[in-house]
C-alpha cells in the first residue's frame, strides 16, 4: 500500500489521475524561486518554451539571457553570473547538456565550485519519435562522478518544483533531470522532500518486504504499480524513491537492503554508472545482497513512441516483475 505518512496522491490508481509533465514543475518552481530571490538568473539554449523556463522569462526579462543554439557558453556565461554572486539556472536538453557540453560545466562550474544548476530536460528514452541522438541516457553517470555536483532526478511535476527550490537553497552546483512526456502526480504538496534524503513510496499491507526496489524519475509510477500487482499475487515490496542520486542516503538504502536482503533498481538511463550503479557501491561497501538492475542493457536508443521503447528497452511492467521474482530466486 502507499506509504500513509508520506500523504500520496489518493488518486495514483484511479484512471483519471493527473497527468503532467514533470518539466512543467521545474517551471514553475523557478518562477517561484525567482520571486523569493532576486538573485536567481535564467539561461536557455534555444529552447525556453520546450524546457518550460518560458515563465520565468516572461516574468522577468531584465533576469533572462537567452544564449542561443551554443550549449558550451551557456555553461560558461552561467558559471561568469555564479561568480558575480547570481544563482543561475541554465536549460537545455539533456542531451546537449551536460550531454555536449560537459567539459564546460566541469571546468567552469564544478571545478570552480560555482553555485549553478544545470538542467537536463527531456532525458531518457521517452522522448520517442526524436531517436537514439536525442535519447540521453548516460546523463546521470557524466554528472554523478562529477566532484562538487549533486544530482536530482525528481519523479513528477510536484517534486520537481520542490527540488527547484530546494536547488536554489543550495550552495552547491547541482543537476536536475527532467522528463519531456507527461507522468501521472504521485505526490502531493504535502509530500516531504529534501536533497539527500529517500523516500519508501510503498510498503507491505502486513508483514515484511521480500524485495527492495529503488527507482528514480519517471518510471517510479510503473514500479507503483508493479507493487500493487505483485502485491496481488502474493509478492511483499518496498519501493523507494531515490530522487537525490547525489548526495545519496547511504542510512536508507542499507536499511532497506538489511530489511528485504534483495534489490532491484528501476531507472531511464543506462544500466551502467547510473542510480543503480551508485545503490551499487552503497550496498557493496556496506552491505552486499543480490541485486537486479532495470534500464538500458548498454544500447542506443532508436524512434518510436514511449510506451513501444519502454518495452523494447526491458523497463516495462513485466520486466520490472521479472527481476523482482529473479531477485528472489537468488541465494543469499
Amino acid at each position: 500500500m502507499l506509504n500513509p505518512n508520506l500523504k500520496l496522491n489518493p488518486k495514483i490508481f484511479n484512471d483519471d489521475v493527473e497527468q503532467v509533465p514533470i518539466r512543467k514543475g521545474f517551471g514553475q518552481g523557478l518562477l517561484v524561486a525567482g520571486e523569493i530571490d532576486k538573485n536567481v538568473v535564467a539561461l536557455c539554449a534555444d529552447l525556453t518554451e520546450s524546457t518550460q523556463m518560458i515563465f520565468f522569462a516572461d516574468k522577468f526579462p531584465e533576469r533572462f539571457v537567452e544564449i542561443g543554439v551554443a550549449e558550451q557558453n551557456l555553461a560558461t556565461v552561467a558559471s561568469g553570473m555564479a561568480a558575480m554572486g547570481k544563482i543561475p539556472f541554465c536549460s537545455s536538453y539533456a542531451m546537449f547538456s551536460p550531454g555536449r557540453n560537459w567539459e564546460q560545466i566541469r571546468t567552469t562550474i564544478a571545478y570552480n565550485d560555482r553555485k549553478v544548476v544545470v538542467v537536463g530536460s527531456h532525458a531518457g528514452i521517452s522522448v520517442g519519435a526524436d531517436g537514439g541522438t536525442h535519447q540521453a541516457l548516460e546523463d546521470i553517470a557524466l554528472m554523478r562522478i562529477m566532484p562538487n555536483m549533486d544530482v536530482v532526478s525528481p519523479c513528477d511535476a510536484i517534486e520537481a518544483k520542490k527540488a527547484t527550490l530546494a536547488l536554489a537553497k543550495s550552495k552547491m552546483p547541482a543537476y536536475l533531470r527532467l522528463a519531456r512526456e507527461k507522468t501521472p502526480i504521485i505526490t502531493t504538496e504535502e509530500t516531504p522532500f529534501h536533497l539527500g534524503k529517500a523516500e519508501i513510496y510503498w510498503i507491505p499491507e502486513v508483514g515484511l518486504a521480500q524485495a527492495g526496489i529503488v527507482v528514480t524519475g519517471g518510471l517510479t509510477y510503473r514500479v507503483l504499480l508493479v507493487a500493487k500487482e505483485l502485491e496481488a499475487e502474493g509478492i511483499k515490496v518496498k519501493v523507494m524513491n531515490l530522487a537525490s542520486i547525489k548526495p545519496i542516503d547511504v542510512e536508507a538504502i542499507v536499511a532497506l537492503a538489511k530489511e528485504t536482503k534483495r534489490i532491484v533498481t528501476v531507472e531511464e538511463h543506462q544500466v551502467m554508472g547510473g542510480m543503480g550503479s551508485a545503490v551499487a557501491e552503497v550496498l557493496a561497501k556496506n552491505y552486499p545482497v543480490p541485486m537486479e538492475f532495470i534500464g538500458v542493457q548498454d544500447k542506443f536508443g532508436q524512434s518510436g513512441t514511449p510506451d513501444e521503447l519502454m518495452e523494447h528497452y526491458g523497463m516495462g511492467k513485466n520486466s520490472i516483475k521479472e527481476a523482482v521474482k529473479k531477485v528472489l530466486n537468488r541465494k543469499i
